[in-house]
């Protein structure tokens, strides 16, 4: 169903207009999947153009795709993507910064404790004397990150666990948003066994201080590199601080699609926005500000790999992760975070002109508005 966009437009106004409690009919329902398709294409339509003029573009068994050095490619990347996936470790539940990015914002003076000691791998809890009998008894993975929420709150609490991870010979790596590192805890992180160590600098958005600390890591820290959403905010900063970003020597650069749940949406509300796959809804601007990005690295010659970390990347990712759990063919984690599709913020996007769809016909009997749509 090829629906047009001013018929779009009026069925989402519609759809947004229902109490929160109203289900769609099932014909409400083909309507809006066609809506939501319709802008699915025309975004990927114009991302394909943008592809196409990026020069040296590599991919990861068409899993991803990536600018730089294949050597640079980061293991912890390579282990969700093609190994046994993302094992993460949850340990602290605070941060010191509100990004509006964040996936639990407005809600971080309420995150669960993990529990006094303990550490969550896999949806269980343990102690730190616990992992060898993990690591005894269960297939060892690939690799594992530290993930929730900034490690760095409470970093000395994770030297124990780190070294034991490392004697197993299991790739680690850590998120921070480097506000918090030190030339101690740098070093006693290394001496622990960490791997690689990944800033967020948009969660700072870039700041002098965060930058030097990206620096000072890459003197203790085997792997040390960047992920951050993209965002107009990140990706105008970074050009005007690009020289001491560089400078700084990471290795690569996570380029990460923004998409929105429950907690941040609000935050982007105005913007123009898609859904991948019925799945992720993300900002559209995200994406198309990677490629550009991954095309000036590119022609400029950057001495970094970047890594365009996309809804799609992110699609591969849970399909092979459910693989390596011995899920049924065509298995996934991945879907979308809505209990409800809000409907009422897709509205700036039917009514954004830079956006047409490729191709509209008329919607077919029992479809048109004003029809009986059971």
């Amino acid at each position: 169903m090829y629906i047009a966009k001013a018929d779009a437009l009026r069925w989402f106004e519609f759809f947004a207009a229902l109490p929160e409690d109203e289900a769609l009919l099932t014909r409400q329902q083909e309507i809006a999947y066609a809506v939501f398709a319709q802008i699915e294409r025309a975004v990927e339509a114009r991302r394909k153009a943008l592809v196409r003029d990026i020069p040296g573009l590599h991919t990861l068994e068409g899993r991803t795709c990536f600018v730089g050095d294949p050597a640079r490619f980061s293991k912890g990347c390579r282990s969700c993507l093609t190994g046994t996936g993302l094992s993460a470790i949850r340990k602290t539940n605070k941060c010191n910064v509100q990004c509006k990015f964040c996936y639990n914002y407005g809600e971080l003076e309420h995150i669960p404790p993990i529990g006094d000691g303990l550490w969550e791998i896999g949806d269980t809890k343990f102690y730190e004397e616990d992992i060898d009998l993990l690591l005894s008894i269960q297939q060892k993975p690939t690799g594992v990150a530290y993930v929730y929420l900034e490690p760095f709150m409470e970093i000395a609490e994770y030297y124990g666990v780190i070294a034991r991870f490392h004697g197993a010979g299991v790739h680690q790596h850590m998120y921070t948003n480097g506000t918090l590192c030190t030339r101690e805890n740098l070093r006693a992180l290394a001496e622990a066994g960490l791997d690689e160590l990944r800033f967020n600098l948009g969660a700072t958005n870039c700041a002098d201080r965060v930058i030097e600390n990206l620096r000072l890591a890459g003197e203790y820290i085997p792997c040390v590199g960047i992920e951050t959403p993209m965002t107009p905010e990140f990706y105008q900063t970074f050009q005007q601080k690009k020289d001491a970003i560089l400078g700084a020597k990471p290795a690569f650069i996570n380029c990460a699609e923004l998409h929105l749940n429950p907690n941040n949406i609000d935050n982007y509300a105005g913007e123009s926005l898609y859904m991948t796959r019925l799945g992720y809804v993300s900002p559209i601007w995200s994406r198309d500000l990677t490629l550009r990005f991954m095309r000036q690295a590119a022609e400029e010659g950057w001495d970094m790999l970047v890594h365009d970390c996309s809804n799609h990347t992110k699609f591969a990712r849970d399909l092979n992760l459910k693989a390596k759990e011995g899920g049924w063919f065509g298995a996934s984690g991945y879907g979308c975070e809505f209990d409800r599709l809000p409907y009422a913020y897709f509205l700036p996007t039917l009514e954004d002109e830079s956006l047409p769809f490729l191709r509209e016909e008329p919607l077919p009997k029992g479809y048109r508005f004003g029809d009986v749509v059971l």
